[in-house]
């Protein structure tokens, strides 16, 4: 039976993860009293709601569209020490993420951070000469602890046996390091997933219409179910606002008068289907501050990205067909033609950085967390990144306690007592649950290597809930797409398991459907009956 025949079927929410119907999840947050409402489920929500759940506080968060279904999964992919801020002298942050990067590749999630080798190609004429390059990696690696390998230069032969794909004209150089990339729309449900099982409740598609107010101070919001319409509210004796790119719209709902805090900057990408082999990362200079990126992702080649003010509506950020030629033509100092050709491309996507407010160009801007608490005693969260997500959890933990009068400070566990390597659910080593997938099957039944391995390296050890799934029903064995390594397992356990309510959570977020350009009319169509059927 071909993928595509039929619609799989499955019963209602089993025992885990989202088990709760949205109704029950909407009573559950309307007749408590939360010590902390976190507005905002992308990547500083979901941290903020995690720790917090964790220092053994009752935690509320919700989000107006899916969790990370913004910004936080329009990044880059990448968990990083940050290469270019050594050349601003910004040392001690570069040590700083490295070590956020080591533990969540180590520690924290081994099953979904993956190590990735850099090339970093040296043109004749280019903004940066070899020596400089190479005592840049160098001094990279040396504050890593050299954990990864030693940053080095390297022959352009060298580099073309691992990239074909590698321009060589004019080529004199290739400089290497090492970092780490991640799926980041998986990382944010499995934080999220995290934070329930610390004891947070939390609901997705339910927008923030208003916010309560009592003696002056925020004490809640009014919120709206976007899937059917539902009013409902939540009392809480903090709110915090991490709405990223609609921080203000909120902080005005608190203060009309507050001003501006933040500034966009749109960053667009592009995803290709791959002619040749790309063992590893390139990273091309492209001016004094900027670096265009080749990634080898989800077996596809990630371009970008762009970097420019944004000042229109944040829902309606998209990669325009500028962005993509300006990607299509900054890639193409380094890339082969061959690779670019827009026959390749499968999907295109733009994301807002939220930066601090002040003069400058914002390719200049500083990517650090700005926090700050209104009139109302609400405060509010914007900026920092994927990779420094969890200390910048602790960071706003630690701001909680410090509010003049805070309500939690007697209730909360301090942000240094939570234990700092708790890692996220499913960690395992990916290999050893792709084996296990491969070897512990039924008689006469058999996985394909490759859904194997993209779920152990998408799910870790609870890959093995998914494959129970597929065992138990055949259909759910089957590929969603001919071309893709997923199954309609996955669309069951996304819709029962971790939130999904609509086709694109589960092709866009749950999976990589949509990223390889396989979410055809036909898949969305079954992928919508599916998550219908299991809500029924």
């Amino acid at each position: 039976m071909s993928s595509l025949q039929s619609v799989p079927t499955l019963g209602t929410h089993p025992t885990a993860g989202s088990n709760a119907s949205r109704a029950e999840t909407r009573e559950q947050l309307a007749k408590a009293t939360y010590d902390l409402l976190v507005i905002g489920g992308g990547i500083l929500g979901t941290s903020v709601a995690w720790h917090a759940a964790q220092s053994g506080l009752r935690v509320a968060m919700v989000d107006a569209g899916d969790f990370a279904g913004a910004t936080s999964s329009a990044s880059s992919k990448l968990v990083h020490g940050g290469l270019r801020y050594l050349q601003t002298g910004a040392v001690k942050l570069v040590a700083e993420n490295h070590h956020e990067r080591r533990v969540l590749a180590k520690d924290v999630a081994p099953h979904l951070v993956n190590p990735l080798t850099f090339y970093l190609p040296v043109y004749k004429g280019g903004p940066v000469g070899a020596a400089k390059l190479g005592a840049g990696v160098f001094a990279y690696s040396a504050l890593s602890g050299f954990g990864d390998g030693i940053g080095k230069v390297i022959s352009p032969a060298r580099a073309v046996a691992d990239n074909p794909g590698l321009k060589t004209d004019n080529l004199k150089a290739v400089a290497v390091y090492y970092d780490h990339q991640m799926n980041d729309s998986r990382v944010a449900v499995m934080t999220v997933r995290a934070a329930v099982e610390s004891g947070a409740v939390v609901l997705n598609h339910a927008e923030v219409t208003g916010l309560r107010m009592t003696r002056g101070r925020v004490t809640g919001a009014e919120l709206k179910d976007r899937l059917d319409g539902t009013e409902f509210g939540v009392d809480a004796r903090v709110v915090l606002n991490a709405t990223g790119p609609w921080v203000d719209h909120l902080r005005r709902m608190e203060d009309k008068h507050s001003m501006p805090s933040i500034r966009l900057s749109k960053g667009a990408h592009i995803v290709m289907k791959r002619k040749s082999p790309w063992k590893a990362a390139m990273a091309t200079p492209i001016d004094k501050y900027r670096i265009t990126f080749a990634l080898p992702w989800e077996d596809q080649l990630l371009l970008g990205t762009t970097d420019e003010v944004y000042e229109g509506d944040p829902a309606d950020v998209r990669a325009t067909e500028s962005d993509i030629q300006q990607i299509l033509d900054e890639a193409a100092f380094s890339v082969k033609d061959a690779d670019l050709d827009r026959s390749l491309m499968t999907y295109a996507f733009a994301g807002l950085r939220v930066l601090p407010g002040g003069p400058g160009g914002v390719e200049k801007a500083k990517r650090e967390t700005v926090v700050s608490e209104g009139a109302g005693g609400m405060l509010s969260v914007a900026g920092g990144k994927w990779t420094t997500y969890r200390h910048i959890g602790r960071v706003v933990m630690d701001k909680l306690a410090k509010l003049p009068g805070s309500p939690l400070t007697e209730d909360m566990e301090p942000a240094k007592s939570l234990v700092r390597r708790i890692p996220l659910p499913g960690v395992a080593n990916p290999n050893a649950v792709a084996h296990r997938l491969l070897v512990d099957r039924e008689p006469g039944t058999r996985m394909d290597p490759l859904t194997a391995r993209h779920l152990a390296s998408h799910y870790g050890s609870l890959a093995f809930d998914i494959a129970r799934l597929a065992n138990e029903d055949a259909a759910l064995a089957e590929r969603i797409h001919p071309d893709g390594p997923e199954i309609w397992a996955q669309v069951a356990y996304a819709r029962d398991n971790e939130w999904a309510e609509t086709v694109d959570d589960v092709l866009r977020r749950r999976t990589t459907v949509t990223i390889r350009g396989l979410d055809s009319d036909e898949v969305r169509g079954r992928v919508e009956e599916m998550l219908s059927r299991g809500k029924a």
